[in-house]
Parts: structure tokens; sequence; C-alpha cells
């Protein structure tokens, strides 16, 4: 009676499109309770999903072999889509500050993994593509992966006769070791430089006081040089070009306006400055002082409301552009874009799903939201033609060969690299023609996670089948051994080089240290360990270029060392 459901969840040789469904749900849905358990402060996340897989696919598990590379590849492709979306905005702008050092630090041990790679390759002589997947698990490395397999299948489509070694083999016996390495070497980093983290954390406030948060402070003006000129002309004769005036109250009075570059200041009024700490406590010294005056924060004449760009006519318009001053007697303060608070210069661009936020007349700004739009139901409706319009052009960047003399196959950017590229630079510049870049939170999060199972448990199914053969086979705790190599040499050498010679931060050396491997598990495990935020910043900053440079390395070592 119940044969049918017996057909549904035993294993099979040849599965159907049903059989194999329920293999591919049942990995994803038992790998996430088991990346749930913690031990201390660690856990798995998302990459038990592939334990899983491996263990299903060792009890003989299978799934359609055309089922398992779509769904492989196009996890892969929403995974690192959802990724070059969230860090794009933040990853250009951080080149601004520090993001030059972390990223050149980050990539340099890149490039020292894949070259202990090759010398283990030379040594040991394991085939490359094992090779590759130890560099890929000993350093976390999903895309890398990905890439290796991609390529690995390009060359054995153009010489079928060729027989290669799966090199998820491999990543799965050193992913551990990735994962526990690089917190153990963030605990010993501690230890050995005897880090302070109430001083670490203290320094790096001050030092990086002002580079993202934007304040407002009231300021009431008592120099009296400055009685009587405009605020263009203040503004000319200190060099001021990155604060705002928001709000101003004379003296003696109860009405509250937000001025124009015209107006004239007199003795005593007092003003609402927008800008980045040090800037405003800057100006405020130069002009006045503090001021406590609560008149001017009221909301009875002008009051503060966020808006949402959500209609063309205000898409990829800069705030010159749309002179809400001049049109509707409005001032923008303030841009919120993808976790980032930007100051609202008047060449800044913006795109669609930036929040702004306005000052002014309260029958003003209902007016201008019928020009900006301010539809947060748009936002949250998801807009497939912008998702996979980007992803089509992903693909397309990822398949154009690049040819490169001795090569058997032409070099591409692939399923990996290509769909990233793609959206680094569609969230940077906030779309492409009809396609923009906004995708809410909640949407993103839910892309790269289901993109991540998706090919955590096609590729751990598929390598489960021989997966103790090969253990047995080459010593897979040899391979385990030859791994700590590639884990911990580029660490020490960046830990010491980073802190030793640069006098980086310890918190931001941490989030360099995550980065480097692309580990979020060791980022969550770092946050919790420092009790800090701040890694998360320098983790987002190096994190896209170590995945391009972890790809491209990956492919190198295939396309010039597969025999």
């Amino acid at each position: 009676m119940f044969e049918w459901f017996n057909t549904l969840f035993s294993p099979v040789e040849n599965p159907d499109i049903t059989q194999s469904l329920i293999v591919l749900l049942i990995a994803i849905s038992v790998g996430f309770f088991v990346g749930r358990i913690r031990i201390g402060s660690v856990s798995l996340g998302v990459a038990a999903v592939m334990f899983v897989g491996l263990f299903l696919g060792h009890y003989g598990y299978r799934m359609d072999e055309s089922i398992l590379v779509f769904v492989r590849d196009f996890g892969l492709i929403l995974f690192v889509y959802g990724i070059g979306i969230q860090v794009g905005p933040s990853f250009f702008s951080s080149f601004k500050k520090d993001g030059l050092l972390f990223n050149l630090l980050a990539v340099g041990t890149v490039l020292l993994g894949g070259l202990i790679t090759y010398f283990i390759h030379i040594i040991t002589k394991i085939d490359i593509e094992n090779a590759v997947g130890l560099m890929s698990g000993s350093v976390t490395n999903t895309p890398g992966l990905g890439a290796a397999k991609s390529t690995l299948q390009e060359i054995q489509n153009k010489f079928p006769s060729k027989v290669f070694s799966d090199p998820t083999i491999a990543y799965a016996i050193t992913y551990p070791l990735g994962v526990f390495g690089i917190i153990t070497a963030i605990i010993l980093s501690k230890i050995v430089l005897k880090i302070n983290f109430a001083k670490e954390k203290f320094t790096c406030n001050a030092s990086t006081e002002g580079s993202e948060i934007i304040i407002h402070e009231k300021c009431r003006f008592t120099n009296e040089d400055f009685f009587g000129k405009s605020i263009y002309e203040i503004f000319k004769e200190l060099d001021v070009h990155d604060i705002i005036i928001s709000r101003l109250k004379n003296s003696g009075s109860q009405v509250v306006y937000s001025p124009s570059l015209d107006t004239k200041i007199n003795k005593r009024d007092v003003i609402m400055v927008v800008g980045v700490p040090k800037n405003v406590e800057q100006f405020i010294k130069q002009v006045g002082k503090v001021s406590t005056d609560l008149f001017i924060e009221s909301e009875h004449d002008v009051i503060t409301k966020n808006i949402f760009v959500t209609e063309k006519a205000a898409t990829h318009k800069t705030l010159a552009e749309l002179d809400l001053y001049n049109k509707f007697n409005l001032k923008v303060t303030r841009v919120f874009r993808s976790g980032m608070e930007l100051l609202a210069q008047p060449t800044l661009t913006l795109n669609y799903g930036d929040k702004l936020r306005l000052v002014g007349n309260k029958d003003a700004i209902l007016e201008v939201e019928k020009f900006i739009g301010n539809s947060e139901k748009r936002l949250l409706e998801p807009d497939f033609l912008s998702l996979f319009g980007g992803l089509i052009i992903g693909i397309i960047v990822g398949s154009i060969p690049i040819f490169i003399p001795s090569l058997p196959v032409p070099l591409k950017l692939g399923f990996a690299a290509g769909p990233l590229l793609t959206a680094l630079v569609i969230s940077r510049y906030g779309g492409i023609g009809i396609i923009h870049s906004y995708i809410n939170n909640g949407a993103v999060h839910f892309m790269k996670d289901l993109g991540i199972c998706l090919f955590f448990a096609a590729v751990g199914i598929h390598a489960g089948e021989a997966f103790y053969d090969n253990f047995i086979k080459f010593n897979g705790w040899l391979w385990i051994y030859y791994g700590c190599f590639i884990t911990f040499i580029p660490l020490i050498l960046l830990v010491l080089i980073g802190r030793l010679v640069f006098k980086l931060n310890f918190f931001q050396l941490v989030g360099i240290m995550s980065g480097s491997y692309t580990d979020p598990a060791a980022l969550a495990f770092s946050t919790k360990y420092l009790d800090s935020d701040i890694p998360i910043q320098s983790y987002a900053t190096v994190y896209p270029m170590v995945t391009i440079f972890r790809i491209f390395i990956a492919q190198l070592l295939i396309l010039l060392f597969t025999s």
C-alpha cells in the first residue's frame, strides 16, 4: 500500500525527477538543522548542508545528473550575485580609505595559498584537481570550487577520453580544517600578540570616527566675523564643502525654516549642522558654540521625513539636477543606501531604492512624494526583470572566452566570477539601463542562502558516492596535513605583516583574516569573540576581490597543470 512512499525515500541508482527533488530537499532541510548545532560559539552554518549531502550520497542516494548540474550551477550563480549586490557599494567606497591596503594584504594571502598549493602538487604528486580541492576547502572558498569544476567540465568536453578526479572530495575533507583553523589562528594571534580588546576597540573607534556616521548638531553663531554674511560666503571663507545647514532659527524668534546658501546669518542665530562628526565639530568651533536651543528641533514649521526613490523621474539624477530646494523649498540632508549613510552632496546620483531624509514644509514634502515615489509597497515587490536581467548579463560576462596561448581551453570568468563582477558594477552605479540594483535585504539574504544551499547539496550528494573510498585511497588524514600548510602559513604571514609592519588594528585585522578565507563562520565567531561589529567592515571590504582572485587562481591551476 505504501510502496510509493518507500520508493520516494529509498536510495536508487537512477532516480527520477521526484526522487531527485526529495533527496535535494532532505539534504537542505536536515543540513540547516545540523548547521545550527553549536560547539562552544562555533557552528558549521549552511556548510552543514554539504556534509549531510555527503552522508546521503555515501548511503546510496542519488540525483538525476542533469538536475544535479543545473541545481549546482544555478545555486552558485544566485549566491555570488547576491554577494555582489550586497557588498558592492561599500566595496568601491572603501578604496577611499584603507580598502586598498586591506585588499593588497588579502590578495597576497590568496596568491601565497595558490603558490603553496602548486608546491604541494609538485612535491607530493597529488593530481592538480585534488590539490585545488584541498586549497578551496582549506580556505572555505566555495566559488573557487565551483570555478574549478566548471573548468574541468570544459576540458572534459573538449577531450572526452580524459578522466579527472572530483575536487569536491578534497574540498569536503579539508573544509572543517578551514573553518576551525582560522578560528584557532584568531585566538592564538590574540594571545601571542597580547592584544587588549578594550584598547583596540577604543583606538579603532577613534581612528574611524566620522568616516561613516553622519550626525546633526545645533550651533549658535557667536563669532562676530561672520555676522551679516550669507551661508555661501561663510562656507567659501572657511573652505567648507562637506556639511549641510538643514535648519535655521533667528535669534529672538521661534520660527524655524530651511535656509538657502544666500540666507544671511546674524548674531546668536541658531542653525542645525549636518555632516560627519569631525567636520561638524570643526565648523562649530570656527563660527560659534554648541547650542541647547530646543525650538530649532520643533516639527511645527519644518518637519523631517524619510522618503524612498521609486519613480523613474528621480532615478539616476543628481541632487543638483532635481534641485528640490529651489523647486519645493526642501533640503535633502542624507541619503541611505545599502546600509550606508551618505551626506547629501549636490553631485550625489540617486539610485532606485535610495532613502532620502528631507527637511522642509509638510505640504511641500507631500508634493515631492508624488515626484520621488516613496512607494514602500513597490520596493517590497520583487522586480524579476532587474533580478533575472542582471543574472543574464552575469552569465554572458562569465561565458566570454579569453584565449591564452598554451592553455587547453579558453579562460572564462565562469558562473562564479561573471555574476559577481556584474553585480558589483550594477550595485556601484545603481543599475544598467532598466535593470536596477535595489533588492531588499530580506530578498538578498534569501537569494544567497538558497543559492549556497542548492550548491552545497548538489556537490555533497555527488561527491558522497565516492567520498569514503577516496578518503581511504588517498589517506584523507594526510590531505588534512597538507591542507594545514595552505590554511596556516598565509594566515601567520598576514597577521605578522598586518600587525607589525602596517600597525593595523586587531579588530580590522581579524575581519581581513575572515574575509581572505571568505569564511562567514569565522566572521560570526570573531564578532562574538571580540564583542564588536568592526570586523564586518573589513570583511566586506576584501570579500569581493578575494573571491575573484580565488576563482582565477583555481582556474589557472587547473588549466596550467592538468595532465
